[in-house]
């Protein structure tokens, strides 16, 4: 990634009393000193959707659709291993400063972490990132941009407090870890002293992916029981195919499968989502499913725009507000959305 403008100014003040007023420092000298810098990084991203409860409200809405701002680093601690760190901040509220938010700037953390990595031992590292079992097998629903109606995948262990690990590839297969520490004095609302982990194997070959997972999910939800996922993906070119699964006892069973296909500066997205809840889940015994539909372009290697198409069904799974303040549900909601993401 080319260094930012922000990233060239802060090394111009830093070396103008040094590095620069010594005019014996070579190219190469000043050139490794500016590659040492932190590469700084970020987004801005907006939506205009329209979300539609059959038999009930439609609304229309210009939103932030989660634009971010970071800064990350690594350097050569010794031959072979390599230190990093990334700091990434949402929050920015960017489709309306004078928004009533008391919250508005760069206030929520998205992620943050240290750590070391290898060719012999792998990575180990600390902190607020995606987990393990969300980059293991939960590809669809972290997927798409607007991601509203979208099939959750039932597992409770967060994404900080994370102490992580992935192996090195053995012949193809690689193994992770994660263990979430929640302390004594854990701020987590509803949270206990708790050492919830996950687990994950991933084998790639060619153009196959196979993957599957566990979250012990030690927490206060009052279901410890596990969750299992699995997700085969398959490349063929311009196209690749993914299919999931995930369950936990007493609580749903998840199945979804998507396919891609790239031509040109252009992407396309189709899936399916299917939910079963069972008796003992805080939804009855009842189905949820969706259909997405993208359309993305990309009009640089900076900016792109999207239409994503929402369709989702089920047992009177989605609630609103009736124009009498009544609560009340449906079985059928959609939302169509279009967005433009500048990044660098």
């Amino acid at each position: 990634m080319k260094k930012t403008l922000i990233a060239s100014a802060i090394a111009a003040a830093t070396f103008s009393g040094s590095a620069l007023a010594q005019t014996t420092a070579s190219a190469s000298e000043l050139a490794a000193r500016m590659d040492s810098m932190p590469t700084v990084y970020g987004n801005i991203q907006y939506v205009l959707y329209n979300d539609n409860f059959d038999g009930g409200p439609s609304s229309l809405e210009h939103a932030d659709n989660g634009s971010t701002l970071g800064v990350k680093h690594e350097h050569e601690i010794a031959p072979g291993i390599t230190g990093f760190f990334k700091l990434e901040l949402e929050g920015i509220n960017a489709d309306d400063k004078d928004a009533e938010n008391d919250n508005a700037g760069l206030n929520e953390l998205d992620e943050a972490y240290i750590g070391v990595k290898g060719d012999s031992f792998g990575q180990v590292w600390v902190g607020s990132d995606d987990s393990t079992y969300e980059r293991a097998v939960t590809e669809i629903s972290e997927f798409y941009e607007v991601a509203l109606l979208n099939q959750g995948v039932d597992y409770t262990t967060g994404e900080g407090d994370l102490i992580q690990y992935m192996s090195p590839s053995f012949g193809g297969l690689s193994l992770w870890a994660a263990v979430q520490v929640n302390g004594d004095n854990d701020t987590k609302a509803g949270s206990d002293k708790s050492f919830p982990y996950q687990l994950a194997a991933v084998y790639e070959m060619d153009a196959l992916e196979l993957a599957a997972a566990v979250d012990s999910n030690d927490t206060s939800d009052g279901n410890n029981e596990n969750t299992y996922g699995l997700r085969a993906s398959f490349d063929a070119d311009a196209l690749r195919v993914t299919g999931e699964f995930h369950t936990r006892k007493d609580a749903s069973d998840t199945f979804g499968v998507i396919g891609y296909y790239t031509i040109g500066a252009n992407q396309f997205a189709l899936s399916y989502e299917l939910t079963q809840y069972d008796d003992e889940s805080s939804f009855g015994d009842v189905d949820s499913d969706t259909i997405t539909l993208q359309a993305l372009h990309n009009i640089s290697d900076h900016m792109y725009v999207y239409f994503e198409g929402y369709l989702g069904g089920g047992d009177d799974v989605y609630e609103y507000e009736d124009e009498l303040g009544n609560t009340a549900f449906t079985d059928e909601r959609s939302i169509a959305s279009v967005g433009a993401v500048y990044y660098f």
